[in-house]
């Protein structure tokens, strides 16, 4: 198995990516209203996966990398949060809903495995 080079070659960033730009597409219909509201804090949740997923692979120590990992998947739950919010205001339709709230579930499930294999892997 070859060594992943670039955070890009994580399926768990490729899907955080994917989520993201539902996200973006998805609150582009969202109320003016809510510009500066959740649509505003969905998009910076969304965005924030994959960036602390980006940077915890940057990091060379292990402890550095699931600090980063974990504030990513804390970024995922405050997404969940925030799509429940849009499916209740009838901001999202109900295939939307569902699709986001599945990725998301794999996003988590994905960040899991990345924890826990990164913290079994130390390099100090």
């Amino acid at each position: 198995m070859s060594k992943i080079k670039s955070f890009q070659e994580l399926k768990v960033w490729q899907d955080a990516h994917k989520f993201t730009i539902l996200i973006y597409k998805i609150t582009e219909k969202f109320p003016a209203s809510e510009q500066f509201g959740l649509t505003l804090q969905l998009r910076r949740s969304a965005s924030s996966i994959g960036a602390n997923i980006a940077e915890g692979f940057g990091r060379y120590h292990y402890r550095e990398k699931v600090k980063f990992y974990l504030n990513a998947r804390g970024s995922a739950v405050e997404s969940e949060n925030h799509i429940l919010l849009a499916r209740d205001l009838k901001y999202t339709t109900t295939i939307e809903y569902e699709a986001l709230h599945e990725l998301i579930k794999e996003i988590l499930r994905e960040l899991n495995g990345l924890i826990n294999s990164t913290g079994k892997t130390r390099n100090d």
